[in-house]
C-alpha cells in the first residue's frame, strides 16, 4: 500500500509540484492538498495521511503554531517545506525542535541545480518519515534539561591537544547533536561535525549550538587550526577535512561532487580522521537515513580509533548507525541520552593511559 501523503501550504505552484514529484513514484500517493493548517485539521481526520507536508508561512495559521498544535492532538511525521533564507532556517530549526522530522527547500529554489537529484531527495525523506521514531510533546511538558557529566572534563593537556572527535548525522541530527554537545562539559579535544543541511541552514544552527552548549561552536571557514573546547560545524556547501599542520590539525574546505549524494558528506571527514588523525580519533554516528559515514568510519576504526553509534531505539531514522553497525565499524552503541556519557567515559580511560606513559 502506497504511503498516503498530505501536501499544506498556501501556494497552488508549490502544491502542484510537490504533487508531481511525490506521485511519480510508485510507493508514494498525495491523498490531499490543503491551501492552510485549518483545511489540512479537517483534512486529516478524513483522509489519515501517513506524513505531511507543511509549509511555514500560511494564511489563517503559522505552519509552526500549527505543527506545535499537531504533534499534541494527532502526531504524525512531518517534512517542513521551508524557504531557502536565513529566517527560514532559523524557522525550520524551530520546527525540528517542535518535532518535525526533517525539511526540504521550496521547489525551484536557485539551490536546486540537478532538479531529479531534489525530486528523488523529497521522496526518500518522506519515506524515511513515514517509519520515522516522533518525538512526543505535550502542552505541559518542559523539554528535558541535558544531562551535564561533569562542568570539567579534567583532561591532561596531552589528551586535549591530540586527541578529535568527528561526529556525523543526518535525518534528525539537529536534535541529536544538540542533545550531545549540551552534555559535553567545556574542557574537551576539538569536535569536527558533518550535518546534512544546506548552506543557509549551518550558520543558524551553529550560532545556536553556541548559545546552548558550553563548547565554543562555530561554522567552519577553512583554515581554522583545531583547538580544545570548541566543535567546528561544516557548512553546508563544502566537504570539510581534517589535516594535520605541524603539531596540530588544521580544517580544509572544498566544493568536489556530492560523496553518497551529500555535500557536506561523513565519509570525507571520516576518511580523512582515518587518514590524518588515525588512532587518536574518536567517531560518533548519529540518526540519519542512508549509508554515509559508513565506510569512513571503518576505516577509521582499522586504524586505530574508537568509534560509538546511536542506537535504534534512540534515532529519528536508524540508517546510518545501522549501515555503520552492519559493516563493522563500531566499537560501541549506545541510546542518545547515554552518548555523551560514554564519549566522557572512554576520554576518561584514554586519559588515564597518556598520564600513565
Amino acid at each position: 500500500m502506497p504511503i498516503k501523503v498530505l501536501i499544506v501550504d498556501d501556494s497552488a505552484m508549490i502544491r502542484a509540484s510537490l504533487t508531481r514529484i511525490i506521485n511519480a513514484a510508485p510507493d508514494l500517493e498525495v491523498v490531499g492538498v490543503a491551501p492552510d493548517p485549518v483545511v489540512a485539521r479537517e483534512m486529516i481526520k478524513t483522509l489519515n495521511p501517513d506524513v505531511l507536508t507543511l509549509d511555514i508561512e500560511m494564511p489563517r495559521m503559522n505552519g509552526l503554531e500549527f505543527l506545535e498544535h499537531l504533534m499534541r492532538w494527532r502526531p504524525m511525521p512531518v517534512i517542513m517545506i521551508s524557504s531557502f533564507t536565513a529566517v527560514g532556517s532559523e524557522a525550520t530549526l524551530k520546527a525540528l525542535d517542535l518535532g518535525a522530522v526533517d525539511y526540504v527547500t521550496k521547489p525551484g529554489m536557485d539551490n536546486i541545480s540537478l532538479p531529479q537529484d531534489y525530486a528523488e531527495d523529497i521522496r526518500d525523506k518522506i519515506r524515511a518519515a513515514s517509519g520515522a521514531r516522533l518525538k512526543l510533546r505535550t502542552r505541559a511538558a518542559a523539554p528535558p534539561a541535558p544531562t551535564l557529566v561533569e562542568p570539567r572534563g579534567n583532561f591532561s593537556s596531552r589528551l586535549l591537544s591530540e586527541r578529535v572527535i568527528a561526529i556525523g548525522a543526518s535525518t534528525g541530527g539537529t536534535e541529536a547533536i544538540k542533545e550531545v554537545l549540551c552534555s559535553l562539559p567545556a574542557e574537551m579535544p576539538p569536535i569536527v561535525m558533518v550535518q546534512h543541511m544546506p548552506e543557509n541552514f549551518t550558520p543558524s544552527f551553529a550560532k545556536r549550538l553556541n548559545s546552548l552548549s558550553k563548547l565554543t561552536v562555530i561554522e567552519v571557514q577553512g583554515g581554522e587550526r583545531l583547538q580544545s573546547g570548541t566543535a567546528y560545524l561544516a557548512p553546508g556547501h563544502s566537504h570539510m577535512r581534517v589535516k594535520k599542520n605541524g603539531g596540530g590539525f588544521v580544517l580544509e574546505l572544498s566544493r568536489e561532487p556530492p560523496v553518497n549524494r551529500h555535500r557536506p558528506a561523513v565519509d570525507v571527514l571520516f576518511f580523512s580522521m582515518a587518514e590524518q588523525v588515525r588512532q587518536n580519533a574518536l567517531g560518533v554516528i548519529l540518526t540519519g537515513m542512508g549509508k554515509d559515514g559508513a565506510q569512513g568510519l571503518l576505516a577509521m576504526r582499522q586504524t586505530g580509533a574508537w568509534n560509538i553509534g546511536q542506537d535504534q531505539a534512540s534515532c529519528v531514522v536508524y540508517g546510518m548507525p545501522r549501515e555503520a553497525a552492519e559493516v563493522g565499524a563500531l566499537d560501541d552503541v549506545a541510546g542518545l541520552g547515554e552518548m555523551s556519557g560514554r564519549i566522557v567515559a572512554k576520554l576518561r580511560q584514554l586519559n588515564k593511559r597518556a598520564v600513565a606513559d
